[in-house]
C-alpha cells in the first residue's frame, strides 16, 4: 500500500473541535467533516498539503452529532467522494429524528442548554451504509485499513482501524479539560456526551487488545494506548446511571 499520513484538521481552537485526512499518494480519507460552515478550514489544510477536494476519495463520518457531520453535505458536494457512515444513526443524518443526548458531567448537563451542540446541518444520506457489526475495507481508497462498528457513544458509531496502529475514533474517547482540548491533551476524559460507558470500554479495550497504539480524536488528542486503556479501566467500573440522558435536539429544520 502506498504510505500515509494523519493531519489533523482544527475546527475550534485549541483542539477543541477536530476533523482528520489520512493522506496517501493517491489521495485521501476525509475524517469527519466539523460544525456547520467548516469547508473552508477543511479546504485550507487541503492545500497545505498539495491538496484539493477532488483529492478526496471517501468521506467517513463517525458519528450524527453536528460538530462531526455539519459540513459532510456540502463537502460531498464538493468533492464528488462518497459518504460512509452506520445505519443506526441514518435517521439522525437524514434529520428525520432529534438527536437524544446523554451528559456525562457537569460540562455535558452546561453545554447541552447552549445552541452549540444542537446547531441544524444539512441533512443527507449516507452513499455507503455500514450493517450491525460489518467491517469495510478501505483498501479499494488507498489506505490500509478498515472501518468497524464501535457503538457506544452513539447507536451508530463507528472508528477506523489502520494497519500503522493507529485509530480515530470519533468521540469515543477525549483528552484534555471541559469539553476537550484547551490544555492537559495527554488526560483521557469523557466526551460531554457518552450512550453506554460500558459498551465505550469494551469497544477501548479491544481496540487496545488488538494492537492499536495511537488514537485520534475529535476532542484533544491524541492518546497513547496506555492512557486509552486507564480510561477504560474507569469506564468499566460506571453503570449508565453515571450518564443523564433524555435531552433531545430542536426539531429538524
Amino acid at each position: 500500500m502506498a504510505s500515509q499520513e494523519i493531519i489533523q484538521i482544527p475546527i475550534l481552537p485549541f483542539n477543541m473541535v477536530n476533523a482528520h485526512l489520512i493522506k496517501t499518494d493517491d489521495g485521501c480519507i476525509l475524517v469527519d467533516t466539523g460544525i456547520p460552515g467548516s469547508e473552508r478550514k477543511v479546504e485550507r489544510v487541503l492545500h497545505k498539503h498539495g491538496l484539493t477536494f477532488k483529492d478526496i476519495k471517501l468521506i467517513v463520518i463517525t458519528h450524527a452529532h453536528t460538530d462531526h457531520a455539519g459540513s459532510a453535505a456540502r463537502i460531498r458536494e464538493l468533492s464528488g467522494a462518497p459518504i460512509l457512515a452506520h445505519k443506526d444513526d441514518t435517521d439522525y443524518y437524514s434529520r428525520k429524528q432529534p438527536m437524544t443526548y446523554c451528559t456525562t458531567s457537569w460540562v455535558g448537563r452546561l453545554f447541552v442548554k447552549t445552541p452549540v451542540p444542537h446547531e441544524p446541518y444539512v441533512g443527507f444520506a449516507p452513499d455507503i451504509l455500514m450493517k450491525d457489526a460489518e467491517t469495510i475495507s478501505l483498501k479499494d481508497f488507498g489506505v490500509d485499513g478498515i472501518v468497524r462498528h464501535t457503538a457506544g457513544h452513539t447507536p451508530g458509531s463507528i472508528g477506523i482501524e489502520l494497519a500503522s496502529q493507529d485509530a480515530l475514533v470519533g468521540d469515543l474517547i477525549a483528552s484534555g479539560i471541559l469539553i476537550g482540548g484547551i490544555a492537559f491533551n495527554g488526560r483521557a476524559i469523557r466526551p460531554p456526551f457518552e450512550d453506554d460507558p460500558q459498551t465505550v470500554a469494551r469497544e477501548l479495550e479491544r481496540l487496545v487488545n488488538g494492537g492499536a497504539k495511537r488514537f485520534h480524536m475529535g476532542h484533544g488528542g491524541p492518546l497513547e494506548a496506555p492512557e486509552v486503556l486507564r480510561h477504560a479501566k474507569v469506564l468499566a467500573k460506571l453503570h449508565p446511571a453515571h450518564c443523564v440522558c433524555g435531552q433531545h435536539a430542536p426539531a429538524a429544520q
